[in-house]
């Protein structure tokens, strides 16, 4: 491409070669058929050009297609309807930059779709190529270790190294890098352009496709026999607890059939092996034969993927900036230190530029109003305007006259016909609206000159087509603001608005009310033969207010005063030697801007006949303009790039095409830095029709500064015009360097022409003050002269920074008395006094320092191969403000046709085009559906609104590309640890290091009364059995809220002596064995765990296998059965029918169970003498849990712990015999099972019970109860919280209205063990406050494995505090108190008073020293309840011993204390507690197990996740956990997964924003898909197993680079 052709291509063949381009980037032909023609065509001039030895030229020539290689043939930007265009150059230095990469592979992981999600595209096409990471070094035959699978089958089985499974299964890398540089594998260039890469042009063969079916079927969970997986996790339900080794059974293998490696795609299978043997699927579970951590990868495509994405971002991107942000609590910002080698600005401070006079022709007319009299009077025959229709016939030709004597009517009818005549609604200086299409010029002029004799200010703008257009409502901001109450239109256009059923024209989004005038003759009266326009001079009054939308989409009116639009007229003749009667060519939008100023205002002054031609006439035929100009030997034309650019791709070999009466080609947007290559390539194309180079004449304007420069239209034969070529590297730092050696990133410039008359211009420095630029400085461009804008309506302060400039000289001086307008123009004035524009200051982006312009970065997205894949050009760019710096957005409209692969190639290309020409990273990269993006009225893209939608998460984007990990290099430091404090800065008194040890206690738990006299549980329900007989202790509560069963004293008593009997005949069970319970929440629960203590055996509670889902619940159950080595399981008879069953049966064998005891129906017998302990630290119960990381431990209990940790409970509630509580609680473990099975019994206190699960069926089952039996305590878990919150937030009325009251409640404590959840609890103190529940008497307890209960809020003791800490600090292990609402504050409330006769410490994990008040540290409790030991088969026993039996390292080193692996801190608050003491407030923040260590600091996943829940409405859930230093978020998408993809960029800004972390993989999956436990808490390793294993069946799984 880099060498000239041999033979330059006539003109005809390059016409004909512009034809096909046409066609193909319209659809019209294949791209065969085009390479066909094509090829046909330029045959002669490129002899080898079919069969081009691929070897030659590699790096030169344009990786894609040949079309390219044409020199002077320019790529058609697949009809943008977008006003930018690229040019060869840029074309060139973008395949350049590209193939500039392929040293530097680039391995992106592709990411995984749903099906549903790509049910568009071709199943051919879906199958995502291999990512295989491991390639680096190894060639294409390699490509399969990666990720076994994909390729194998494509050739239906044969055939392990023929070049058909090779190419089916190439790596990625090489399929990137290949389509990049045309090294297609097969020699060919024609028969496949080598961009539609090797999966999607498959050489497999007949067997290929239905291979690739079965594949990708069995890549994306879509089999049926994985379906069910969608309903396992209904929340409440705990089936959840097999999914991960627990620490004691690293070993166990469950004896299943699916306990092969089988949960990932095999990885190694012999080559040319069948097709893979489809396996049943296992759910969830198993995860224990996975290696997880960081140790050996699991074999799947998910962890492949993301051992690739690891491997990529491993390689340095470009030299590490010093990362400037330092995360110091002052908010310190290190400003960044400017590299010193970058370029700065050498040349002279700049001089003010002077246009020419502005001459004064005698008989230009005093006033616009005055020459329209004029010309309407002396010669009204003269044409003023024609119109066409869409066929491009003349529809309607305006006279002078007419346009006269219409102006005249409208003024007469604006002033005197609305409203009444002693309250007109429009007086003279008011404001009105003119609503015209864009196809009615007539109508316009006559409105806009009628406005203007009757003094009145017109504010043109759009029509709204619908009640919600993108911009209306910013329109109608500035129409309120403006005080518009009539909006003049025409008949047409008032037909056409929407109306109400009753035909009333709606109010439009933030319009004020307006009253709609049709301004036609038909509707208006004739004024009387005496009334008369006052015709005044130009004056200062404000002549009209053209809208103007900013960066932000916000709608600003520029007011343009009389004498400053004739002067601008004047202005305009002059430059443009405009002469009467002259005919003029107008393709511009005739209501503002450019089109406004030459053919509605100038026009006029010079009495010129305007041919106005609609944009809808363009839209058919493009060529329209052209064939106008030879049609009426037109002397101008008014046009943007965009309009050339669409005549040359459009233009066949036209005979009668003559430009040759042009003398001016007016190009409005001369100033887009694309508009070089337009004119360019039109001057190219038409100068053999007879247009002269000189012709053409680009020019620069904004709304404030109207036209800032115009190239005039030169003599024959003068001096060319300037260009400047400069390079990237330099703009970016605000300096002009004329490039020469790199010539890669350049920019190409053309001069906007000189100073206008009358004018002077100067440029200022963007930042800070308005000093003048050194001459090799980029800057704004700034004028003075009468003819601009004065204001922005009604925006006094805005106004004045950009109306009322004194730019200033080097010693501070103002350079002139006048002010200076900016014009929002960036830019330089180059020799010879031209001015040469660079971009908008709209357009401006400051990423890291440096300045990039958004035009520029769109022009290298459109020059990225293949250019027609961005649908009409349509690409929008703009920057979002992440972590105190702008971060580049890219969103491109893709062809309706396009494949996933096609559209992730394309944005693998464009990040390193755009990486390799700006040097600047793209965050975010998104596709839309075509014609989906914002359009402004001309059908360009409306930006603000775009913007809006991305962070709205309202975009729906269908593929998405972030790059956080390349482009954020501002994130604070990684935090090196301190040294703690050691024994040596110690200890005086109970100080530590100048601060009060953090430890507290509880109260003491006092005297003996008279049932603490027994040891056993078991002796003092003997006893209660004897002395209160018929007092009820229990009583069960069904769904409807009836009593489903109860039980008394002696009624327990008496069927736990036959269940005694029972284990003792049927079981032969010795004193110590251990029994299973597997029973539902209920009575027959409580009456087997006191029969086993009757026969001496310990029991284990063991929650069902539910009912719905036992393929996953069944194997827990089996495995707590095994662990705990029950020697026997007793159950309902329903229970152990359900585990004879044929399903129970597929999941676990029905012999591997020991045996089972039936209890419905019980011996009549007693057993011969009940078993009596012998010790009180022998076991009385072990109590099974999974932890949230998914670790199985039961801890043993012995009779001691037991009772003193009922004791405990009892003092703290104040628990009677004559006391009702009601429990709403899982009954399997912690202090849920206590509550549930123990207290009663000890305390003699009647407990109702009410099963979790029955609030699915009746969510108001447990407020109700708790109303009607006038409760004063009850508990329940933040599951039934949610689920009352959730389930009851509408209904509160109509339960107040049944009566419900919860006033008698003084506490309902949540049981947890986790950080309380204050939002909830929050939540639900408000909306039941109103059934009278006291805000106050809700709170948490806290407990752990090691004690089950450290915390409970009691009746006695202060309400619960809450505190606000830096969440910051907070990383740093360090606790910093806030003030309510300051920023990355979060709220701690305390969980909970500590139990009688528990001790309390904070110590350092790591040295395991004691910590100081306030300080982050583990906390320790010494307690007579605490667990004796975890009950572990393979033991790991340091790991037991430690747990169990700490001691300080220094300090009190006597004490033994129990780790509860939680951190958290004590605060002595100023409330008293109920001894008298100050209260010490325990605050607990997080497990250990749980918290994530990334770059040196501590993140609990909760305080991440809450973060990504506040981001989007239909984020319903949300968990995080690390793999291999990678951060994975798994969001719940409540809406539809069109909806998934919009998520990614949120997410992804959020966590950078709040955490500073850089989100790795973002998967969102649907409601229900992460795991819950009955307890409430998420299971976050269940679900890393789940996601590594591929069983999640994600929507959507973004990879971020």
């Amino acid at each position: 491409m880099a060498d000239r052709e041999p033979v330059p291509l006539p003109a005809e063949v390059r016409a004909k070669l512009a034809e096909l381009e046409l066609e193909l980037s319209e659809g019209d032909i294949t791209q065969k058929g085009y390479e066909k023609k094509r090829s046909k065509l330029i045959g002669a001039y490129f002899p080898q050009a079919p069969g081009m030895d691929p070897s030659m030229g590699q790096e030169r020539r344009a990786p894609v297609t040949p079309s390219s290689s044409s020199r002077y043939h320019r790529r058609r930007s697949s009809g943008s309807r977008d006003e930018r265009y690229r040019s060869d150059v840029h074309t060139e230095a973008v395949q350049a930059a590209l193939a500039k990469h392929k040293e530097r592979k680039m391995a992106v992981p592709m990411p995984s779709k749903r099906r549903s999600l790509v049910v568009q595209s071709s199943m051919d096409a879906y199958t995502p190529p291999d990512t295989s990471s491991g390639s680096e070094g190894e060639g294409q035959g390699n490509g399969e270790e990666g990720e076994g699978g994909d390729g194998e089958e494509e050739d239906g089985g044969g055939g392990g190294g023929t070049s058909s499974s090779r190419e089916g299964s190439i790596s990625m890398e090489h399929w990137i890098n290949r389509a990049m540089h045309g090294t297609s594998s097969t020699t060919t260039t024609t028969s496949s352009t080598a961009s539609s890469s090797s999966s999607s042009t498959r050489s497999g063969g007949s067997g290929a496709a239905g291979g690739r079916l079965a594949d990708v079927l069995a890549q994306h969970v879509h089999i049926s026999a994985r379906h069910h997986l969608r309903h396992h996790h209904h929340r409440h339900h705990h089936k959840t607890e097999n999914h991960s080794a627990p620490p004691d059974v690293t070993g166990y293998t469950n004896n299943s059939a699916n306990s092969t490696a089988a949960d990932g795609i095999q990885v190694e299978r012999a080559p040319g092996g069948g097709p893979a043997v489809q396996r049943q699927t296992p759910k969830y579970g198993n995860a224990e034969l996975m290696e997880t951590g960081d140790g050996v990868p699991v074999s799947s495509r998910v962890s492949a993927k993301i051992q690739q994405l690891v491997n990529t971002l491993k390689r340095p991107k470009r030299p590490p900036l010093r990362e400037f942000f330092v995360d110091d609590f002052e908010e310190l910002l290190e400003v960044q230190q400017p590299d010193p080698n970058q370029p700065k600005a050498e040349g002279a401070p700049m001089v003010v530029m002077r246009g020419e006079q502005l001459g004064v022709v005698t008989n230009w007319p005093p006033s616009l109003e005055a020459a329209l009299q004029r010309w309407g009077t002396i010669s009204p025959k003269a044409p003023c305007l024609t119109t066409m229709d869409t066929n491009g016939k003349p529809l309607y030709v305006l006279t002078y006259g007419k346009l006269w004597s219409r102006s005249v009517k409208v003024a007469y009818n604006l002033l005197h016909k609305l409203g009444t005549k002693q309250e007109p609604l429009v007086r003279p200086g008011d404001r009105v609206a003119l609503v015209f299409p864009n196809n009615d010029p007539a109508a316009f002029m006559s409105a806009f000159y009628g406005c203007l004799l009757a003094e009145v200010v017109p504010v043109p703008i759009e029509v709204p087509l619908t009640r919600k257009d993108a911009g209306s409502q910013q329109i109608g901001f500035l129409l309120g603001s403006c005080g518009v109450t009539v909006a003049l239109t025409s008949d047409a256009c008032h037909k056409g608005l929407p109306k109400s059923p009753t035909g009333e024209i709606p109010q439009f989004k933030g319009w004020p009310k307006v009253l709609w005038f049709v301004g036609e003759s038909k509707h208006v009266s004739k004024p009387p033969r005496d009334w008369f326009p006052h015709i005044k001079d130009a004056n200062q009054d404000t002549a009209y207010i053209e809208y103007k939308t900013c960066k932000d989409g916000s709608v600003l009116g520029v007011t343009v005063m009389r004498i400053a639009m004739l002067t601008h007229c004047q202005a305009l003749t002059q430059s443009c030697s405009y002469t009467e009667a002259e005919t003029i060519v107008n393709v511009l939008d005739f209501k503002k801007d450019v089109g406004l100023w030459h053919a509605v205002l100038t026009s006029v002054m010079n009495m010129m006949h305007v041919i106005s031609i609609p944009y809808a006439l363009m839209k058919v035929n493009p060529l329209s303009w052209i064939q106008k100009v030879c049609q009426y030997k037109a002397k101008v034309a008014c046009v943007k790039s965009r309009d050339m650019h669409w005549a040359l791709v459009a233009h066949r070999d036209q005979r009668d095409v003559n430009l040759s009466s042009l003398r001016m080609l007016v190009v409005a947007d001369g100033s887009n830095p694309w508009s070089i290559s337009s004119c360019d390539a039109f001057l190219n194309v038409f100068q053999t029709k007879g247009l002269k180079p000189e012709v053409i004449c680009p020019c620069a304007s904004s709304p404030e500064a109207l036209t800032v420069a115009i190239r005039r239209p030169l003599e024959e034969g003068s001096t060319p015009p300037g260009r400047g070529v400069l390079s990237m590297q330099g703009l970016s730092h605000g300096v002009i360097r004329v490039d020469s050696e790199e010539k890669l990133s350049v920019l190409t410039l053309q001069d906007v022409g000189s100073v206008m008359p009358g004018a002077m211009m100067c440029v200022v420095r963007l930042e800070g003050v308005p000093q003048l630029c050194k001459t090799d400085e980029i800057g704004e461009l700034c004028v003075c002269t009468v003819a601009t804008g004065t204001s922005y309506y009604g925006l006094a302060g805005m106004t004045k920074n950009t109306f009322e400039v004194f730019p200033m000289s080097n010693n501070g001086a103002p350079v002139s008395e006048f002010p200076f307008t900016r014009t929002g123009l960036l830019g330089f004035i180059g020799p010879g006094g031209l001015i040469f524009a660079a971009g908008k200051m709209d357009g401006l982006m400051v990423v890291a320092g440096r300045r990039h312009n958004a035009d520029d970065i769109v022009a290298t997205a459109l020059a990225v191969e293949p250019m027609k894949f961005v649908y009409r050009g349509r690409i929008a760019v703009f920057s979002i403000t992440v972590l105190h710096d702008e971060r580049i957005v890219v969103v491109a409209e893709q062809r309706p046709d396009s494949t996933e692969e096609d559209s992730f190639q394309w944005m693998s290309r464009v990040l390193q085009a755009i990486d390799g020409i700006h040097q600047v990273g793209v965050y975010c990269l998104a596709l839309v559906p075509s014609n989906t993006l914002p359009k402004t009225p001309l059908g360009g893209i409306h930006l603000s609104e775009t913007k809006q939608l991305f962070l709205e998460g309202a975009l729906h984007p269908c593929n998405v590309l972030m790059c956080p990990h390349t482009c954020v290099i501002n994130l604070p430091k990684p935090r090196q640890k301190q040294p703690e404090i050691g024994p040596a800065s110690v200890m005086v008194g109970n100080l530590v290091s100048g601060k009060r040890i953090a430890q507290a206690s509880g109260r003491d738990l006092g005297q003996i009364e008279d049932n603490d006299q027994f040891l056993f549980l078991s002796e003092v329900l003997q006893w209660r059995a004897q002395t209160t007989p018929d007092h009820v202790l229990y009583t069960l509560l069904n769904s409807r809220g009836t009593i489903a069963s109860s039980l008394t004293c002696v009624q327990l008593h008496k069927r736990a002596e036959k269940i005694a009997a029972m284990l003792a005949e049927r079981g032969h069970l010795q004193d110590g064995d251990h029994v299973a319970l597997v029973y539902p929440p209920g009575i027959d629960l409580v009456v087997a765990f006191y029969g086993c203590l009757y026969a001496g055996c310990v029991p284990i509670t063991v929650r069902p296998p539910h009912l719905q889902n036992i393929s996953t619940t069944l194997p827990t159950v089996k495995m707590i059965v095994e662990v705990s080595r029950s020697v026997c399981m007793m159950t309902t008879q329903l229970i152990s029918k359900l585990l004879r069953s044929k399903e129970a049966s597929a999941a676990v064998d029905v012999r591997t169970w020991p045996p089972v005891l039936d209890t419905d129906d019980l011996p009549k017998k007693k057993p011969p003498l009940l078993y009596k302990p012998s010790n009180p630290d022998t076991l009385a119960y072990l109590d099974f849990s999974v932890s949230t990381t998914g670790m199985l431990a039961g801890v043993k209990m012995s009779h001691t712990a037991t009772s003193a940790f009922c004791r405990s409970i009892k003092l703290q509630c104040e628990l009677y015999p004559s006391r009702e509580v009601a429990i709403c609680l899982d009954p399997y473990c912690g202090l849920g099972f206590v509550l549930w099975c123990l207290c009663s019994v000890y305390s003699g206190h009647q407990s109702i019970l009410i099963p979790p699960s029955e609030l699915e069926v009746n969510p108001a089952l447990w407020l109700s109860a708790v109303s009607q039996y006038k409760v004063r305590d009850t508990f329940c878990s933040y599951s039934v919280m949610e689920l009352c919150t959730k389930g009851l937030g509408l209904q509160t009325d109509s339960l107040k209205s049944r009566g419900l009251d919860l006033s008698r409640v003084r506490t309902c404590v949540v049981v947890a063990e986790e950080r309380p959840r204050i939002a909830l609890t929050q939540s639900f103190s408000k909306l039941f406050k109103d059934l009278g529940l006291h805000p106050r008497a809700v709170s948490t307890s806290f407990g752990c494995r090691v004690n089950l209960a450290i915390c409970l809020q009691g009746t006695s003791g202060p309400d619960p505090t809450t505190v606000f800490v830096d969440m910051r600090a907070l990383r740093h292990d360090r606790v910093r108190l806030v003030e309510r609402g300051s920023p990355h504050s979060l709220p701690l409330m305390e969980s909970g008073k500590i139990l009688p006769g528990v001790r309390i410490i904070i110590a350092n994990p790591e040295t395991k020293g004691p910590m100081g008040e306030s300080h982050l540290g583990e906390i320790w409790v010494h307690s007579g309840h605490n667990a004796s030991g975890y009950f572990t088969v393979y033991g790991d026993e340091a790991l037991q011993s430690d747990h169990f039996n700490s001691r300080l390292s220094f300090g009190d080193t006597q004490t033994i204390w129990a780790r509860t692996g939680y951190l958290g801190f004590l605060r002595r608050t100023e409330l008293t507690d109920a001894s008298g003491e100050r209260h010490d407030a325990l605050y607990v923040v997080g497990a250990l197990e749980e918290a994530m260590e990334l770059r040196g600091m501590r993140y609990h996943p909760i305080d991440i996740e809450t973060s990504v829940i506040r981001t989007h409405k239909s984020i319903t859930e949300c968990a995080v956990f690390t793999w291999t230093n990678l951060l994975v978020v798994v969001v719940e998408l409540d809406g539809s997964e069109q909806e998934a993809l919009d998520l990614v960029p949120l997410v992804t800004n959020v966590v950078l924003e709040e955490h500073y972390l850089i989100v790795g993989v973002v998967v969102v999956v649907d409601i229900g898909v992460i795991p819950i436990n009955s307890r409430g808490e998420k299971q976050r390793m269940h679900l890393r197993d789940g996601f590594l294993a591929d069983q999640l069946d994600p929507i959507y799984v973004a990879y971020n680079m």
